[in-house]
């Protein structure tokens, strides 16, 4: 028996969670052929992959990205493949790019993603030929995808191209029937073209971009419970997946998505499949995650499919002078953003009043939060004025006589801009409470927000984190889970629960690899780096580079990521495939996927 490529002498993981052991596998034709416990025929096989001393895995699956503006001109996204993430979800938050035009799109994803707007406009602009889920299904397929894809339907898609972005973004305006039913029908042809659910948001300091409706929340935000309700239905009589973002400022809205996610079979109604952001062990508010934990628990035994989503590694996130998504909840720090002039901001920034009603707002302590702050707890990292570098905002308002922490911070910001650089730590910040929602069943390990947020975070290797995090407390004799079970939560374990054809690595299943050296993970996977994205003129993002953990990845039994370095694969013909909900994906042939041409 031949085979296309052999990976020898690894410590090989199915996605399953079953025991590991040593093997050597043989794939053929974008399959695994064989698992075997004894050498392989290595005759007239043209790549073998010497893995001894490696862990061999199913590639990860990341379901939360907002990769969807990147994929139109960049789809190897090779920020997470190299990485070992083979399977992406798209369409988080409400937002996705099926229905609305490249100005709404542009005004959706630009402030609350942190994606220059004028690029969005322009990708979306210039690719976008489809009308309807499965054009836009179809348009992906013609791309050379790295990566597989599987996608939620936005909220805020639907709506905006329904009633408008202005109506659909109003208090007092609610959709009509005839809209209702235009809604149902979306969600119906997206589900039927293979989506894998809807994603909702009510999450009110996501503010809209350009100037129209600038610093509105998401339209799906402003849905009222009739029409929320008629879309859950659809989605609970397909067994398909709800992803919500609740209203922090709001508790109760928690308790009602996950309520909503129970079913009662015996009455012929199915659970709500709901995955809902997020579990995060807060600064702000440190015995959330303790009430996360215990909802999850209760509304599963009385009936649920409820989950939590979870990036498993602290939160931690960087700024330029004022722009940071955090300062979007409160009304002076929205007040500043809302401004896209520097010339206006700076003079808000001047105006004593502004200055006291920030002071007020920061030392509000109470109530629901994401941002601790602290700016005692906020470092700068980068400044003209070296003097301030490697300390706190805080500690710069002492040396300054005693400044406000807030005024010590506006006098930086108006004297240095976005030159002024700094990052604290927001949330997962205890490793004991970490290693507690590891194990915690309603809790999935994926949150990467990859592709957004591209000055702010960079979280594109948050599984090999996690990887790591799981060796060295074994190593140390205290393990909290097994490398196995570890695997299986970001890769079998979340396929399953979308119902898409990845994360496992078995006899049959289509050859989507991760080769991991597990002595490099270490301290380097801790670091940032930045790498400029040219279909954003060139922007420096935020990045990892951790390239000697990630020796081999493999799409559909083809290498696209080897020792560092991307394959001419990548990026020039497709190897990743849209994942229909629900359906076996049979692997690309070698040849005839999509290209780019070549001055591409």
């Amino acid at each position: 028996m031949s085979y296309d490529t052999i990976i020898k002498g690894g410590r090989w993981f199915d996605g399953t969670g079953a025991p590991s052991a040593v093997r050597h596998l043989g794939i053929r034709e974008g399959r695994v052929a064989t698992v075997s416990a004894t050498p392989l025929d290595e005759t007239g096989c043209p790549e073998v992959v010497d893995a001894t001393g490696r862990w061999v895995m199913p590639g990860m699956v990341d379901i939360h990205t907002h990769y969807d503006i990147e994929v139109l001109e960049g789809p190897a996204l090779e920020e997470s493949l190299r990485h070992g993430v083979t399977t992406i979800l798209l369409g988080s938050c409400s937002l996705s790019t099926v229905h609305v035009d490249a100005v709404d799109a542009g005004d959706l994803f630009g402030r609350v993603e942190a994606i220059p707007r004028q690029h969005v406009i322009g990708s979306v602009g210039k690719h976008k030929t489809w009308r309807s889920a499965q054009e836009y299904v179809a348009a992906l397929e013609s791309l050379p995808l790295g990566p597989n894809l599987a996608s939620f339907i936005g909220h805020s898609d639907m709506r905006t191209a329904t009633m408008g972005l202005d109506r659909a973004t109003r208090d007092d305006v609610r959709p009509t029937r005839s809209e209702v039913e235009r809604m149902e029908r979306m969600l119906t042809e997206a589900l039927d073209a293979g989506f894998i659910g809807m994603s909702a948001q009510q999450l009110l300091f996501d503010k809209l971009d350009g100037d129209l409706c600038r610093s509105r929340t998401l339209p799906s935000t402003y849905a009222r419970r009739h029409e929320m309700r008629r879309l859950r239905e659809i989605l609970r009589r397909r067994g398909r997946a709800l992803q919500a973002g609740p209203d922090a400022t709001h508790p109760h809205t928690i308790l009602l998505q996950a309520l909503h996610s129970i079913g009662v079979r015996a009455l012929g109604r199915n659970p709500l499949k709901t995955s809902l952001l997020s579990a995060a062990d807060l600064k702000a508010i440190p015995f959330i995650i303790y009430l996360m934990r215990l909802l999850g628990g209760v509304v599963n035994r009385a009936g649920a499919d409820f989950r939590w989503q979870h990036l498993p590694v602290p939160f931690e996130v960087y700024a330029d002078g004022i722009d940071l998504v955090i300062f979007e909840e409160f009304g002076a720090g929205a007040a500043a953003l809302h401004l896209q002039e520097k010339l206006a901001r700076d003079e808000l920034m001047r105006d004593p009043a502004y200055r006291a009603r920030f002071r007020k707002d920061y030392e509000s302590k109470y109530g629901p939060r994401v941002w601790h702050r602290d700016f005692f707890d906020a470092q700068i990292v980068a400044c003209p004025d070296a003097s301030v570098v490697g300390k706190s905002f805080g500690q710069v308002g002492v040396e300054r006589g005693g400044a406000h922490p807030v005024d010590a911070f506006l006098d930086l910001v108006l004297e240095h801009g976005t030159a002024l650089r700094w990052r604290t730590t927001i949330s997962n910040h205890r490793p004991k409470i970490l290693k507690k929602m590891a194990q915690t069943p309603s809790i999935q390990m994926g949150f990467s927000d990859a592709g957004a947020h591209l000055r702010n975070m960079a979280f594109y290797n948050f599984g090999l984190r996690l990887l790591k995090h799981v060796h060295d407390a074994d190593r140390a004799g205290r393990p909290f889970l097994t490398v196995e079970q570890a695997v299986h939560r970001m890769t079998g374990e979340l396929a399953e629960w979308y119902g898409i054809d990845a994360g496992h690595l078995r006899v049959g299943d289509r050859a989507d690899v991760l080769v991991v050296d597990p002595e490099r993970l270490d301290s380097s996977l801790e670091e940032y780096a930045e790498s400029p994205v040219e279909q954003y003129g060139g922007l420096s993002r935020m990045v990892n580079r951790n390239d000697a953990a990630v020796p081999l990845v493999m799409v559909g039994g083809r290498t696209v990521w080897r020792d560092g370095h991307a394959t001419p694969l990548l990026g020039r013909e497709r190897t990743g495939q849209f994942l229909r909900a629900g359906e076996t994906v049979d692997p690309l042939p070698a040849s005839g996927a999509a290209t780019l041409p070549s001055a591409s």
